[in-house]
């Protein structure tokens, strides 16, 4: 009897971890396509709370210092402000805004690509994405764009206190290009959502980006404001999410044609 209930267990348990298995396999599963009389989901990012200070970067306690010291940024001293949350009239920078989950719809569009360029990193905010099967090359790249500089991006995926190395690639001359989709596949769903890149060679410079599962995302501009298109009419789940400040999540209807109103406050806390 003891046997046989374990073994009941036993059956319950495998069947419960193939179901979660296929569910996150689905949900990281995408089909581009057409979208016809589709809809749009704009608004504006609001910031509540203080505004954390700069992080004033002494660029004489590391490499390159006469070099890195070009940045347009830098002040007296070689000292480098960086802000990492922008905040204007209480609007919000830098904030990826998604639609959480939608299988079907319009097409991604072209790839990723990170600019170290004076010993810093553009876009300071951005997205990545898992290739899809049988693609390993093309999606997200990272260009040295400094002269006699050698850089060293460093891509982790971000979970809590931890941190997963995705790749670790020198970049010794300017034009160097590391092609790191294929070192993206893995990332899972459900698990990965905080990209993080940073340079091994000079620390102060780093990047975030969401982990998205489909095209239906944008990036908030200075004025805090943003707009999904091409959005087949329906109910979401949508998520705004700022790297340093939080997320938020609130169900948006779409209809035919139409832009739907979708305001959102991300609050920093002590």
């Amino acid at each position: 009897m003891i046997k046989k209930s374990l073994f009941q267990i036993l059956a319950v348990l495998a069947v419960l971890a193939l179901t979660a298995s296929l569910s996150m396999a689905k949900k990281g599963k995408y089909e581009e396509g057409s979208v016809s009389n589709g809809g749009s989901i704009s608004g504006v990012i609001n910031f509540k709370g203080t505004v954390p200070d700069p992080i004033m970067e002494d660029l004489n306690k590391g490499k390159n210092v006469e070099f890195c010291a070009t940045h347009p940024n830098t002040q007296d001293g070689n000292i480098r402000p960086r802000q990492k949350v922008v905040v204007s009239g209480g609007k919000l920078k830098d904030t990826v805004v998604f639609i959480e989950d939608i299988s079907k719809g319009k097409a991604w569009p072209g790839p990723i690509n990170f600019d170290f360029a004076k010993c810093d990193i553009e876009p300071k905010v951005t997205v990545v994405r898992r290739p899809p099967r049988g693609v390993r090359e093309g999606l997200v790249m990272v260009t040295n764009q400094d002269p006699d500089i050698l850089h060293n991006p460093h891509g982790y995926s971000v979970m809590g206190a931890r941190r997963k190395t995705l790749f670790n690639k020198p970049l010794p001359s300017k034009g160097d290009i590391a092609d790191v989709t294929k070192n993206l596949m893995r990332m899972r769903p459900g698990k990965d959502q905080h990209f993080f890149l940073q340079c091994d060679q000079h620390n102060f410079m780093e990047a975030d980006a969401r982990v998205v599962w489909n095209p239906y995302y944008t990036v908030s501009g200075a004025d805090g404001s943003f707009k999904i298109d091409q959005i087949p009419a329906g109910k979401y789940k949508v998520t705004a999410w700022h790297p340093y400040v939080g997320e938020v999540t609130q169900e948006v209807t779409v209809s035919g044609g139409a832009d739907a109103k979708a305001d959102f406050t991300l609050e920093k806390k002590k």
